[in-house]
């Protein structure tokens, strides 16, 4: 299988979940728009660019893998995903885990992307300061997307509350960009080789 032929596998497998996902959501329409507005959003971006700035393989791959897990936690919501009911329930756990898994996911993502731009698109090279720009980016976008939930939760707080998620955690914030943190140092620490690799072949 091609390059090409796996990202549109990815991108057909995405656009259908997504589909599938808007079909009786178990919480409400609102609620499932707030939690995959970024699939419809990224979607049309990356069509748009795909010709004139084609992202790396890896970064394909892990931004879709965000996006299914997008659209899962906006068909179940965050609080109510029913594999981590199951590990909440047989582990005895305070919550159901599934918003952190998210959180740490969306600082590799962001990650993986910014490291991608700014070694294509700048003099920077690899090494210190790209490590600590890129977590910087990621730790900056979680903090936006934290902004967004607390926007949401004063214009209308009974929908917030599913789209938050955060099951009585008053350090939820904290924890969700602390993860977006951990999510983009363990991408850089365990990914950078790989993405250089395919940077490499990109370009040639």
């Amino acid at each position: 299988m091609t390059q090409k032929q796996e990202k549109l596998l990815w991108l057909l497998l995405v656009v259908a979940c997504l589909v599938y996902s808007s079909m009786d959501p178990v919480a409400d329409r609102l609620t499932w728009f707030m939690e995959t507005v970024p699939v419809m959003i990224a979607i049309p971006i990356l069509l748009i660019t795909h010709k004139s700035f084609p992202l790396t393989l890896i970064s394909i791959r892990l931004i879709a893998v965000f996006a299914l897990i997008l659209i899962v936690g906006g068909h179940y919501t965050y609080a109510e995903n029913p594999l981590f009911n199951w590990i909440q329930d047989s582990f005895d756990l305070a919550r159901n885990h599934y918003d952190r898994l998210g959180h740490f996911v969306q600082g590799i993502v962001p990650a993986l992307i910014a490291r991608e731009l700014l070694l294509r698109t700048t003099l920077l090279q690899r090494g210190k300061w790209l490590f600590f720009l890129v977590c910087a980016v990621s730790l900056a976008i979680s903090a936006c997307y934290e902004f967004i939930e607390w926007w949401a939760a004063i214009i209308n707080a009974q929908a917030a509350e599913a789209f938050l998620g955060t099951q009585g955690d008053n350090w939820d914030t904290q924890w969700d960009m602390f993860l977006a943190l951990m999510g983009s140092i363990v991408a850089q620490l365990s990914l950078a080789h790989t993405q250089d690799k395919q940077l490499r072949d990109l370009l040639d």
